[in-house]
Parts: C-alpha cells; structure tokens; sequence
C-alpha cells in the first residue's frame, strides 16, 4: 500500500479540493498528524506509546470521548494470562505476558502486576479433556502450564469446596502461576504519562463525529473539537467499533455486548489466588483493597448501555457460591458493565482496513485487558509499517472471507 507523507496529503487535498466538505474548504488552520488514535483506552495509550518508543514517530494524538481510562479500561477483570488453546492466540498473549512482567520498570509506574496463579477448575469430563489438552498446548509454546488433581486444587486454594455431591463437583483445573492481576487504572495512566513525556497528544473529551476518505484513504477526521487531518488513523473504541467503521464506509463481523461484574464489600485476606470456571462462566479473585471481584460471562443481547441484566449476575454468583460456601454472607458492593466488541470466533481484529491509512484493533471480547501490552505494541508496528507483526497477521479482517479463522470460544476456559 502506498504511503503518503503529511505534504502529499495536503496537496492531495487541495488537488480534491472541490470534493471537500464545507468545513474542509474553510481558511481556518487544521492541526495535521502522522497518526491519529481513536480511543483512550489502554490498547489506544499503549499504541501510541509504542509508536513513540519503538518506532520514533511522536507526532500522534490519541483522541478520547470521555477521559482516560474510563470506559472499558476502568471496568475490567484486571486478570492477566496467557494460557490460550490455539497456538496463534498463545503466542500474542504469552508476549503480553512477558511485557507485563516489565512493565512497572518500563513506564516507571507501579501497575500492580501480582502473579498469584490462575486457577480453571474442570467440572465435568469435557472440562477435563479440554483442560488437560489446553494444558499440552501450551507447554509445546514454552508457556507455564500444570494440570491438579482436586485434592491439589484444595491445596493451592484451600476455600474452594471439593466434596462429593455438590452441583458443580471440582474434577481437577489447570493452573498458570505465572498468570495473576493488574491494576487497570494504573495500566491507562501509566501508558498515558510514558507517551505524553514522548511527545504524544492526548485529547480527552473529543469524540469522532466522521471520518472522511479521499480516493479511497483516509485524510481526517471530524470530532467535537474540530477537524484534525491525519496521514493514519488507529480506531480502538471497544464496544463501538462497528459504529466508526460505518463513518469510514465498511462493516465489521462484531457485536457489542454489555460484560458484567461486581465487588463486594472489603474483607480480610482470604483468597490469594485467581478462580475462574468455564462450565458455570464465573470468576473471582481478592483486591488489594480486600473487595472480592466477580464476574461472568458476556450478556446475551446486543446492546450499547454499560450495564446488564441482574438475572444474568445472579445466576453466576449463586453458582460461585456453591464453589465457594464462605461467601454467603458478605455484601454486593457495587457493580457494573462494561461493552465489549465480540467476533464471531472470540479472536480479535488487529490490522488494516479496506480503507487506505485506516487501521483497526478490536473483537476482544472479554480478553482484551490481559493484552493491552502485547496488542499495543503489534498494532503500532502495523500502524508504522503498514504491514502486521508477525503476531497479529493471523488476526487480520481477511480471515472471515478466507476462511482462516481462530476459534477461541470454549476453548481457553472462560473467556476473560
């Protein structure tokens, strides 16, 4: 694909000049930008950060609808792991992995990384098969992997009831050690401050009106701040992608659902471990703050507003109890949704767009927090090179004609 300098785009625009937009032809001056990205959350930050730091260009803004870390960044699982099925998901979460493990030293900020193990109990024959073969998988990528009897599992996680009889009975789990939490507000601010010391604009409350393309590129974009002109342009809005591929002029195999989750009220330390399962799609693991976070699978229905139905929180969590009976008695806190962009086979988009300088990273579904490194950094490669990483090229739109695709549903246990 041809690449176009910020001169070229301006004297291909006044060469189009009749074909603008009234606003386009007015005298008044438009801040023009190597790259533009659309979305301020981590994977938009860590894109710009990476695009400054490996690739030098720093005359970027990342543009943001709100303020930073404050849409879906900011309701997350705050789970990190990398212990996916299909060698083409390992590999680009096993490299955010190990970015996480840098992280704090790399943007001089504590992210609150705390690798306490991810544990993925198996409740039935299926979950079984499934866990120990996941478990192979990863040990042939050179990823940390280890199937427990459930005696083991009561070992490494003592409150998690194992006794005969129960409606979901503990059969055994695979574990990550190396898996854990973050702090996700710290991930965005810490992207955010790394790439501002580099240069990097960061526009908060400026939300994309339009985006305009010109002999099949785009060459700006129009906001609530006004017009910005862009060689490039990276659209990372989770949960809305769909809506500015419109404004480009192409559609998206994605939908948007609203991710529940909830705390309770802060109790003593009691779980120093993460707990997911695929079978009842439930999560829990213990804050600093002493909040247990729990949460569960995606709402069914399509929907825009960041919240869910109850009855779908209220099955998980009477299903988390019967994992854990010393639950009982505490108290919701709070909870939340947020929206999420889903892909037909639960693997993201990471690449170019039908439209010249358009870039597109989304269809995270629920695994997008635990990759904000890793995609940050292959999508600012894509977006410098024009051309995909090595690691996001198996992600790229082309594989819902070609065929190619990476089906992840069911089979990384649950999804977050």
């Amino acid at each position: 694909m041809q690449r176009f300098s910020l001169v070229q785009l301006v004297r291909n625009a006044l060469a189009h000049h009749e074909k603008w937009p009234a606003y386009w032809r007015s005298p008044e001056p438009k801040r023009a930008y190597d790259a533009v990205i659309v979305g301020g959350g981590g994977h938009g930050l860590a894109t710009a950060y990476y695009l400054a730091r490996n690739h030098g260009i720093t005359n970027v803004a990342v543009l943001e609808k709100g303020w930073i870390g404050g849409g879906n960044t900011g309701r997350n699982t705050t789970i990190i792991r990398s212990n996916y099925l299909w060698d083409e998901s390992a590999h680009l979460y096993e490299h955010s992995l190990k970015l996480w493990e840098g992280l704090s030293a790399d943007l001089n900020i504590n992210v609150m990384l705390s690798q306490r193990g991810v544990l993925n109990l198996a409740h039935n024959l299926g979950d079984v098969r499934e866990g120990v073969r996941r478990v192979q998988a990863n040990r042939l990528n050179g990823i940390d992997a280890e199937w427990l009897s459930p005696q083991d599992v009561q070992a490494f996680c003592p409150i998690v009831d194992i006794g005969e009889g129960r409606r979901h009975p503990v059969l055994g789990a695979t574990l990550q050690r190396r898996g854990g939490v973050a702090r996700h507000d710290a991930v965005a601010w810490g992207y955010a401050r790394a790439a501002d010391a580099l240069g990097v604009d960061i526009i908060q409350n400026c939300e994309v009106t339009g985006i305009d393309v010109l002999a099949g590129r785009v060459v700006g974009l129009r906001t609530t701040r006004g017009a910005i002109m862009a060689r490039k342009v990276g659209l990372v809005t989770a949960g809305h992608s769909s809506v500015l591929a419109a404004m480009a002029g192409f559609r998206l195999p994605v939908q948007s659902h609203p991710l529940q989750a909830l705390v309770s009220e802060p109790i003593k330390p009691v779980l120093d471990c993460v707990v997911m399962s695929n079978a009842v799609h439930v999560y829990v693991s213990q804050s600093d703050k002493g909040e247990l976070v729990m949460g569960a699978g995606i709402d069914a229905f399509n929907s825009y507003a960041q919240r869910g139905s109850f009855h779908v929180i209220e099955h998980q969590m009477g299903a988390l109890l019967e994992l854990f009976p010393i639950f009982s008695r505490l108290r919701m806190m709070r909870t939340w949704a947020g929206i999420v962009d889903v892909c037909p086979d639960a693997s993201p988009i990471i690449g170019r767009t039908p439209v010249g300088g358009l870039y597109l990273n989304c269809g995270w579904g629920t695994g997008g927090f635990k990759a904000t490194p890793g995609s940050g950094w292959v999508f600012a490669h894509t977006i410098a090179n024009d051309a995909p990483h090595p690691l996001n090229a198996p992600f790229a739109l082309d594989r819902f004609t070609s065929g190619a695709l990476i089906d992840e549903h069911g089979a990384a246990a649950v999804a977050h």
